[in-house]
């Protein structure tokens, strides 16, 4: 007894339709659960180096909310991309902006949370304090007495905000200068590195 085998027309289909499915898994991995991330500026050196791509957990965000430390990808306010770097109100000398303007930018940033909702935070040499407590942050190079390094006047974090800093004190845009993100804003929190290879890790 002899067996027929697949037509070319159906081993095409089935190609077809391995491709569409796998592909359909692909984007909804990235729509709901990882994303992957290029690093596009010094911001967080040496955390992360221009082009260094990183995995973004978008569903844990969903369930918990951020905690210091984490890094964080997210929509900066409206203005953030500017080269002025708006804030909502204009602050008072020696303090950062508090007051975001009120709509999310389309850009997406990656940055430390540095403080959460209810905290008070001011600026020593780059260096955060929190709450009172300088914070020992073996991560972040030295501001080097540049634009934003000190903030002695102490402010509160907004509820439901995050006050979000790269690494590279001396040369990053952050909530210093466009203020603290709405948590609503925030995509997810990377966890891992896996380009280039010699820097595969996590986070």
């Amino acid at each position: 007894m002899s067996t027929k085998g697949s037509s070319p027309g159906g081993s095409l289909l089935e190609l077809v339709l391995i491709v569409a499915v796998a592909l359909g898994l692909a984007l909804g991995i990235q729509a709901f659960l990882v994303k992957p991330y290029r690093i596009p500026s010094p911001s967080m050196v040496p955390t992360l180096e221009i082009g260094q791509r990183v995995l973004v957990n978008r569903i844990g965000e969903r369930f918990s909310d951020p905690e210091v430390g984490d890094v964080i990808v997210f929509h900066p306010p409206t203005g953030a991309e500017r080269s002025d770097r708006k804030c909502a109100d204009t602050p008072p000398p020696g303090q950062v902006c508090t007051k975001p303007t009120g709509r999310k930018a389309d850009v997406n940033y990656i940055k430390r949370v540095v403080a959460g909702p209810g905290d008070k935070i001011s600026l020593q040499d780059g260096h955060v304090i929190l709450n009172g407590k300088r914070q020992r942050e073996p991560f972040s190079e030295p501001c080097d007495g540049g634009e934003g390094c000190d903030y002695p006047e102490t402010v509160t974090v907004p509820a439901g905000h995050y006050f979000m800093m790269g690494d590279n004190r001396g040369a990053s845009d952050d909530s210093r200068f466009w203020g603290p993100v709405p948590r609503k804003w925030i995509i997810g929190g990377a966890f891992a590195t896996y380009w280039p290879p010699k820097r595969i890790g996590l986070l």
